[in-house]
């Protein structure tokens, strides 16, 4: 290795393992081995392709011919296609046609929603500035973002996306805004000054700027120190590309299901197939029964309808602007237990909005407060022209405010009290100022009166304002500032500051002339403390109501921000997330706590603040790790990693980034949080209706297997293949696509959520199939019987095939509540089913009144004696199945 190939591994070195924030700027420069002049083409050609360029890459992209293949890994799907291969070589080929449609449907219904996914990102990468001014040999020059390097001199101004990760090395009243990053809410002041602590989150680094970032106000002037996928953006990139998508409990249900369909379907298949032989029938009809009795076992309409009912719920969960990106994401939403909403954007409306206002010696909200007095005026006049935002009237009601968070906040309320700043800044034009600067925390601005005389204006922290103030404003006369004032001055500071307010001051000075000395000592001097205004980014109205539904239907609301302690605690009070400081912890804190003492603590707390995004993953895997479904809100970059690893992703489609919404499974087109309550809904809702197709397709096919298995022992020749797929294909899909669309129980969402690791079956399902597949059956075989001691073995067949088509549309009624009683519920309550059981209907007489479909179905014709044997039979299982709930009913009652 030659001299240039080792200093190259040396400042790969340095930039990938120095915490540039507790270095000073003159450190910075040299470690990077750059100056304020920026780097010469020589040293950005090596570092070019030392680092590469500054752009996020892809993961390794999934083909459509890739995706539509996973498709067919589920067991269920491959004994479907099974199942097809044995109906075309026992030549049925319209039953080997109409499966593999199904199962093409199901596929490409999935391909369509995973693509999407393949676009996060490439959003993420485009989130980028394409072109950024960089100094280079001692000149600015305006360069592709792609081109920037460690080392480089960039500059950055208010409306810039910061380009890459840089250390910050001039600052003139520079704010960034991180929300997207961070989750602070309030763009950030920038400064130049060393931070010693090296553990310190991304949002208290106030001297670094962050690739993908905005500046909102100043200007600054940084040293990159990483690109690419090496920055803070591109590391979640990189997570997002390694990261494996996880099996959602509908699809491990399904596969459960699978699994033991078919080991059921063989050993059933073997016992009938040696039974018959042992008998001696021909090996050939066994074989064919035996096939039979397989088909029977596996509900092929099950794939299929459990796609349609979710995208049947999709559809509905749209109109309630939930947008679903993939089809069993509701179902996992309906199970969630554990809800982590990031607070900015979601809980709040990521909007800083003015809440009490403090003159005259009282506090009001700012919707109470008057504002007609002289006191009340002065107040506005400070906070609307000690304001450097941007006011542009659209018409004469309606206005655009732009510029810093607070600013805008404070132009707003004024706005609605009828005080605008346009029609002031003419009144009262500003001609002189000292602008805002973090060390003294104020900002002062000097305006023309009307008299002649001038006003200077000051905002900013109490603590340094109140310092500069001799006298107060009361009502229209100014008093001394007493030390008993000044305490009601404090009490009204920290009553604002416990809701977690951002308090400023506000206070004035009459002068006959513009002071000649323009600094602060000079002119920030004696004035007239006038008032307090608190701030804050409030909650959204809807959520503390969604808040109480999540609790009573016993899911845990987790709010998770990279906010302060302080305002993160007050806004979880408010709503209703946590009682009390004892369930809220810091970023900080949390890296304290062991993984093994986390998973044992995770439940005391409610609210996790000043965290990053790896904190965020971690409180996620906590849940997870308890075996709780995990659902995580989120609108930012930063939110991006946690929203993969939930078991659910919910993106905001309003405000979230192109990042988030990408990596989502389901997103929020207004950004309400009560919508999700209306998903969980939804969700709850689809999934116990998909377990009522399960019980009434399974029960049905139980009976079908059982009716072959004891015909076969009793050596009964009563169905062919083409009944058991006329019955499967025709009478059972359309009664069970009809149960997917059954409203929801009035207490769906006062019951707790269901357990990820139960069985499907659990809650009595399973139980039901086995006694009413058992009561199909044998109503069956004895229609059967009665037929074969009364007439011929045709028409014996006949009774049979309409006996168990005709149970199981009748049964469709009895699966509409697994506790209520169908006249409970009413008949007609689902016109959806009396359409699909009148239709099945009509199909299955179809093919025994018409006659030239009889030699097709091996089926006769039957007379009115008979047909009413079918009917009384094929009725039968209401009024049973009916005593069954009555008692189950009764004995809940009991217990």
């Amino acid at each position: 290795m030659d001299k240039s190939e080792i200093k190259q591994a040396g400042i790969k070195q340095i930039v990938e393992e120095t915490l540039f924030h507790t270095l000073t700027v003159e450190e910075s420069l040299n470690k990077l081995e750059t100056g304020m002049n920026g780097l010469d083409d020589e040293k950005v050609a090596q570092r070019r392709e030392i680092f590469g360029i500054n752009e996020l890459q892809e993961g390794k992209k999934r083909t459509i011919l890739g995706m539509f293949a996973e498709q067919f890994k589920s067991v269920m799907v491959i004994i479907l296609i099974i199942a097809a291969l044995i109906s075309g070589f026992l030549g049925e080929l319209t039953d080997t046609i109409i499966i593999l449609a199904v199962v093409l449907l199901n596929a490409v219904l999935g391909v369509v929603q995973e693509s999407k996914a393949e676009k996060a990102l490439e959003a993420l990468k485009n989130m980028s500035k394409p072109f950024s001014k960089v100094k280079r040999n001692g000149e600015i020059k305006s360069i592709k973002s792609a081109d920037i390097v460690p080392g480089d001199i960039v500059l950055i101004e208010a409306g810039d996306i910061v380009p890459a990760d840089m250390r910050l090395i001039e600052c003139a009243s520079l704010k960034i805004e991180e929300a997207a990053l961070t989750g602070e809410s309030v763009p950030v002041e920038k400064t130049t000054e060393q931070i010693a602590d090296s553990d310190v989150v991304l949002g208290d680094r106030k001297n670094m700027a962050y690739l993908s970032s905005s500046v909102t106000y100043g200007r600054g002037l940084g040293v990159v120190t990483a690109t690419g996928m090496k920055t803070e953006v591109g590391k979640i990139a990189g997570y997002l590309t390694t990261y494996e998508n996880e099996e959602t409990p509908l699809q491990k249900k399904l596969g459960e299901l699978g699994k033991y369909l078919s080991i059921g379907v063989i050993a059933i298949a073997v016992i009938m197939f040696i039974v018959g032989i042992l008998e001696g029938r021909e090996y050939l009809n066994m074989f064919l029964t035996s096939v039979s009795l397989a088909v029977a076992a596996i509900p092929e309409g099950l794939t299929a309808i459990v796609t349609i009912v979710l995208a049947i719920g999709v559809q509905k969960m749209a109109r309630r602007n939930a947008i679903i990106r993939k089809l069993p994401a509701v179902e996992t939403l309906g199970s969630t237990e554990i809800i982590c909403s990031d607070k900015t954007g979601t809980l709040t409306q990521n909007k800083m909005t003015v809440q009490k206002v403090y003159f005259d010696n009282n506090i009001s909200s700012a919707d109470e407060a008057k504002m007609d007095s002289y006191s009340a005026e002065i107040l506005m006049q400070i906070m609307t022209l000690c304001n450097d935002s941007r006011y542009e009237r659209i018409d004469k009601d309606k206005f655009k405010v732009s510029g810093d968070p607070t600013e805008t906040a404070l132009v707003d309320f004024a706005a609605i009290k009828g005080f605008h700043k346009d029609e002031k800044e003419r009144d009262l034009p500003r001609v002189g100022e000292i602008p805002f600067d973090s060390d003294r925390k104020l900002m002062t601005t000097i305006h023309k009166l009307s008299n002649g005389k001038y006003r200077i204006m000051t905002k900013g922290a109490p603590d340094m304002l109140i310092e500069r103030c001799t006298e107060i404003l009361f009502i229209d006369k100014t008093e001394p500032l007493s030390d008993k004032i000044l305490s009601m001055i404090s009490e009204a500071n920290k009553a604002m500051a416990y809701k977690a307010l951002r308090v400023l001051a506000m206070a004035y000075r009459d002068v006959g002339q513009i002071p000649e000395d323009m600094t602060s000592e000079n002119v920030e001097k004696n004035l007239v403390f006038a008032g307090l205004v608190g701030m804050i980014d409030p909650p959204r109205e809807e959520v503390k109501a969604a808040v109480q539904v999540c609790k009573e239907a016993g899911i845990r609301p987790i709010m998770i921000t990279g906010d302060h302690r302080d305002t993160a605690a007050a806004i979880a009070r408010e709503l209703g997330i946590a009682d009390d400081d004892s369930s809220v912890i810091t970023g900080r804190e949390l890296d304290k706590i062991s993984d093994e003492d986390f998973f044992e603590e995770v439940e005391k707390y409610s609210v996790y603040a000043r965290v990053s995004p790896e904190h965020k993953v971690r409180i996620v895997k906590a849940w997870k790790n308890k075996n709780k479904i995990v659902a995580m809100t989120g609108d930012g970059v930063n939110d991006a990693p946690a929203l993969k690893t939930a078991d659910i992703g919910v993106g905001m489609g309003i405000t979230g980034t192109d990042v988030s919404k990408g990596v989502s499974d389901m997103v929020l087109a207004d950004d309400n949080f009560a919508t999700i309550v209306a998903a969980v809904e939804e969700g709850r809702k689809i999934f116990s209706n998909i377990r009522k197709a399960i019980q009434f397709l399974l029960s049905a096919n139980m009976g079908e297997v059982l009716t072959l298995f004891i015909a076969t022992l009793l050596n009964w020749n009563i169905l062919s293949p083409i009944h058991i797929l006329w019955i499967n294909l025709v009478t059972d899909t359309l009664p069970a696509l009809a149960l997917g669309v059954e409203k929801a129980e009035m207490d769906i969402m006062k019951q707790k959520p269901r357990k990820s690791s139960s069985s499907i079956f659990a809650g009595g399902l399973g139980t039901n199939i086995i006694y009413q597949g058992i009561l199909e059956g044998l109503l069956t075989l004895g229609a059967f019987y009665i037929a074969r001691t009364l007439y011929s073995p045709e028409v014996s067949i006949t009774v049979a095939f309409s006996t168990l088509g005709l149970i199981q549309l009748t049964h469709a009624f009895n699966v509409r509540s697994d506790r209520k009683s169908i006249f409970q519920i009413g008949l007609f309550s689902n016109m959806y089913l009396i359409g699909a059981i009148a239709t099945s209907v009509v199909l299955q007489l179809i093919v025994i009144v018409i006659p030239e479909l009889n030699g097709i179905f091996r089926v006769v014709q039957l007379d009115a004696r008979q047909w009413l044997l079918v009917l009384a039979f094929s009725l039968a299982i209401v009024p049973v199945v009916e005593l069954v709930k009555l008692f189950q009913r009764s004995f809940r009652t009991s217990k």
